[in-house]
């Protein structure tokens, strides 16, 4: 039991940096977007293509055109994934402590 506790409790953590990772691409991509440097447009190039799929969907229910012109897809992408991760890696932890709490309180002692 405390086995499958530390695999959750890893499994928590690979999903937590991976979330971060995606969304400082998403931030990036924004940055990117604002200021047009020739020496950057590959890199700017391959986090539009991380990110689209993921944007392209909420544009659909939140168009740019509707909001002024101004694409507010990135900050909900980000609260999406701020919640994601919150959700999922709290929950996760909190299993993976729970079991070990149990591993150990079932645990027989040794005198």
């Amino acid at each position: 039991m405390i086995l499958f506790a530390n695999f959750l409790s890893a499994f928590a953590r690979i999903i937590h940096g991976a979330l971060t990772i995606y969304m400082l691409i998403v931030f990036f991509r924004v940055i990117l977007s604002w200021i047009r440097i020739p020496s950057l447009y590959q890199l700017a190039v391959i986090f539009y293509h991380l990110t689209e799929p993921v944007m392209k969907p909420i544009r659909r229910f939140v168009p740019p055109n509707k909001m002024g012109g101004i694409d507010i897809s990135p900050i909900i992408v980000i609260f999406l994934i701020m919640f994601v991760d919150q959700f999922v890696t709290v929950t996760l932890a909190d299993y993976a402590h729970q079991l070990r709490e149990h591993a150990l309180s079932s645990s027989p002692t040794f005198n």
